[in-house]
């Protein structure tokens, strides 16, 4: 005989299930038809609920729409954490994860949810509310950078306003170019010299300061 505990279990993987099956639809429809074209019956259609079910879990199309780019920035927060952790120096796994994060901002699918949908489907406070995870992430690997000595000391708000919304802007940039591999290149070029410059280091093309120094 199944216990009381059980059947609330099984409610809650039931109530997960359902859920998750209407974020996974509206994604997929989201990234198919536009934010706009789509319609609350064509979620709940393609995820096989009813509109009750939608109004369990939802307020509104906005309302699930929230759920889906959140859950977005969530995936692209991790990419940028494995791709700092695989170095073994903080500001080279820093740089790392700038660049994972531009790359994966060419993948068609988070193109069309982060880059296009999301500002035309959210007001902009909301969409740097929920940001504040992957900025937090920049912040916290500039202080690891710090305390291991790889950058000097410095106020970490500043900079990594600068850094994060400087990235933010070459996707931005990406978003909307034709030729989207060249510009990541040159970015991540420029993107290179920045961060040499804010660690202090040597970048190519570029006299040493101490050679400026005796020169």
């Amino acid at each position: 005989m199944a216990t009381k505990a059980n059947a609330r279990r099984s409610q809650q993987e039931r109530t997960r299930a359902t859920k998750g099956a209407l974020v996974a639809a509206a994604r997929e429809l989201f990234i198919g038809n536009g934010f706009s074209a789509i319609s609350l019956d064509a979620i709940c259609t393609k995820a096989g609920v009813t509109r009750g079910a939608f109004y369990h879990h939802f307020t509104n199309k906005e309302h699930i729409f929230r759920e889906v780019y959140a859950a977005d920035q969530k995936e692209l927060a991790a990419i940028v954490r494995r791709a700092f952790r695989a170095e073994q120096d903080p500001w080279d796994g820093l740089a790392a994860g700038c660049r994972a994060l531009l790359e994966a901002s060419l993948e068609p699918a988070v193109r069309q949810i982060t880059l296009v949908e999301a500002p035309g489907a959210l007001d902009w406070s909301t969409m740097r509310t929920i940001q504040t995870g992957c900025k937090e992430q920049m912040r916290r690997g500039l202080e690891i950078a710090i305390e291991a000595g790889c950058i000097p000391d410095r106020p970490l708000g500043p900079l990594t306003s600068l850094l994060y919304g400087g990235i933010g802007e070459i996707a931005l940039d990406l978003a909307d170019s034709t030729d989207q591999r060249t510009v990541l290149e040159n970015s991540l070029a420029e993107l290179d010299l920045v961060l040499a410059g804010v660690a202090g280091r040597h970048t190519p093309g570029c006299p040493h300061k101490d050679q400026i120094k005796s020169s």
